[in-house]
């Protein structure tokens, strides 16, 4: 009997302890509960405060946006109209550049310039002259755009004995083409017309002369080579490696170019770099010899292209990207006309900038590149004034 009521009071026991962990772990879970509802209540009193920030700033976004965007459009109008009053007054200043061209000073005296094989000296003599041509640029007078044809950079130019047009498309190629005339040229649609001439090498850059029945280039090889090609013949006629080490371009912003021939009334010249400048070479027409050597202490920086009138050389500057061309640097072989002398000569806004300037001393014309546009520049000349000085009474 004992024995029962034990194991009852036992059992009893038991249950009451069960119950109790039981009713311990709802508590537990209870209070969990309320801290996780507490929880996401704070969290979405956060999210809705972002909410609203967000939508807040999305608003001053759109906003300043739409404040920028009248802004931007308000400064492009303005520019717009800057440009448009620019470009008025570049053709004012072209207008007035070619009415009233400014004169020139020059010096009474000369400088002989003298050249023993590569050291060349300067002296000082009175009324010796060099060039047998007496004419100095004073201003542009017109421009033409004749076509656009080949690539950005290339070559034409005129053979001043006769009305052939020669057109030498890239800076590297073995084929250039031949027109009767610059109507011929100007009529046509490509180079069906054109006669089609290839040279047995390549040329390179855009440094080429045609003179006299001839074309005068610099191959494409390891050494600087002139070729001096016959036109009529239609061979090589002679080469010549000209004694110059340094590779670099003889014009900054045509990097292709590493000598620029010219010719002009006074016949065969060699421009090409030296250091940081350019310098000049007279060449003999026949052999290709080179004559005499100049110092111009024209920059390479920022210089496009240059042109010879009368043994005078012109080199014009431009900026990169490209903007209105200029002759900034004149130097004359007889020392008559300097940089700080001669006329400020602008060139009119175009497309780019020159990858050639070739000038035909019989039309006083300049054949000028650019882009792929094929231009006429002419050139208004008059005498250099030590040509109409009276000479000193001895």
């Amino acid at each position: 009997m004992k024995a029962t009521i034990f194991f009852i009071l036992l059992t009893v026991l038991a249950r009451s302890r069960g119950q109790y962990h039981y009713q311990g772990l709802m508590n537990y879970l209870e209070n969990r509960m309320l801290a996780m509802e507490e929880r996401i209540a704070l969290w979405h009193e956060q999210n809705n405060r972002y909410n609203a920030d967000l939508k807040e700033f999305r608003q001053q976004a759109a906003d300043l946006l739409e404040k920028l965007g009248k802004e931007h459009k308000k400064l492009r109008s303005d520019m717009e109209g800057a440009g448009a009053r620019v470009d008025r007054v570049e053709r004012e200043m072209d207008f007035i550049e070619t009415k009233n061209p400014p004169k020139p000073c020059v010096k009474a005296a000369d400088k002989m310039v003298e050249q023993d094989v590569v050291v060349k000296e300067r002296k000082k003599e009175e009324f010796f002259e060099l060039s047998v041509c007496v004419n100095v640029v004073s201003s542009l007078k017109a421009m033409k755009i004749l076509k656009r044809l080949g690539s950005p950079k290339g070559v034409w130019t005129k053979d001043a004995r006769s009305a052939k047009v020669y057109v030498f498309n890239s800076t590297s190629d073995n084929t250039l083409y031949e027109f009767n005339s610059v109507r011929e040229l100007s009529a046509s649609s490509g180079v069906s017309k054109a006669k089609q001439i290839t040279l047995p090498i390549s040329w390179n850059g855009t440094g080429h002369a045609v003179y006299d029945g001839f074309i005068y280039y610099i191959s494409e090889s390891s050494e600087l080579q002139v070729i001096k090609y016959d036109l009529k013949n239609g061979s090589v006629a002679d080469s010549a490696v000209l004694p110059m080490d340094d590779r670099s371009p003889v014009y900054q912003l045509n990097p292709e170019t590493l000598v620029d021939l010219v010719a002009d009334e006074d016949g065969l010249w060699a421009l090409y770099p030296a250091g940081d400048t350019i310098n000049l070479a007279k060449m003999d027409i026949d052999s290709l010899d080179i004559e005499q050597m100049w110092d111009t202490a024209c920059p390479r920086n920022n210089a496009e292209a240059a042109f010879i009138v009368c043994g005078t050389v012109y080199v014009v500057y431009n900026t990169k990207p490209p903007s209105r061309s200029r002759v900034q640097c004149v130097f004359d072989v007889n020392d008559m006309v300097s940089s700080g002398e001669a006329p400020l000569i602008y060139f009119p806004r175009r497309y780019g900038a020159h990858s050639s300037l070739k000038y035909n001393p019989e039309e006083r014309q300049l054949y000028a590149w650019d882009d792929g546009y094929q231009i006429l520049y002419k050139l208004a000349l008059k005498k250099k004034l030590w040509a109409i000085m009276p000479p000193p009474e001895e």
